[in-house]
């Protein structure tokens, strides 16, 4: 004898696999469905599958958290982001989409670090370690890190 808990597992993977496996595609498909302008404001949460009636065909809805602000405006471009959708993966794939006000998480702004120039000593020690490098990419590359590490130290020497 097996626990229930073995197949029920199984079963359960077959079935939900592919709700995550859509989801993913829409996330990954985001930019490109919402529009720079509203792409940063709302996310895809869920998938939910309703099995056709007998009157009625199957329904498939995304759910997409916002803020309450955009909850508001976002409805009325629920026809231009279904129609994006269906194009990108097929005629009537999602059939409706329901806005839930949630919480949004904005992507973290990324900065370029600057990086301060080396100073003669500092360039003459690290095309010293390099000189045994011969090939070209690799050896720039390398350059590159040991610039951006010398850079780093410096740095927080002068913040401690």
């Amino acid at each position: 004898m097996r626990p229930l808990s073995e197949s029920t597992a199984r079963v359960a993977n077959k079935n939900f696999s592919r709700k995550h496996i859509a989801l993913g595609r829409v996330v990954n498909q985001w930019d490109e469905i919402m529009g720079n302008e509203f792409a940063d404001k709302a996310q895809p949460v869920k998938i939910n599958y309703r099995k056709a009636t007998r009157s009625k065909e199957r329904t498939v809805t995304l759910d997409i958290a916002t803020t309450s602000s955009y909850a508001t405006i976002l409805p009325y471009q629920k026809d231009v982001i279904l129609e994006r959708i269906n194009q990108l993966f097929g005629k009537q794939w999602i059939t409706d989409i329901r806005f839930v006000v949630g919480n949004v998480i904005e992507a973290p702004i990324t900065r370029k670090k600057i990086i301060s120039p080396l100073t003669q000593g500092e360039k003459k020690y690290l095309s010293g370690v390099l000189d045994q490098i011969d090939d070209p990419e690799f050896k720039e590359r390398l350059e590159s890190l040991g610039k951006a590490l010398i850079s780093d130290m410096k740095s927080s020497e002068r913040t401690s």
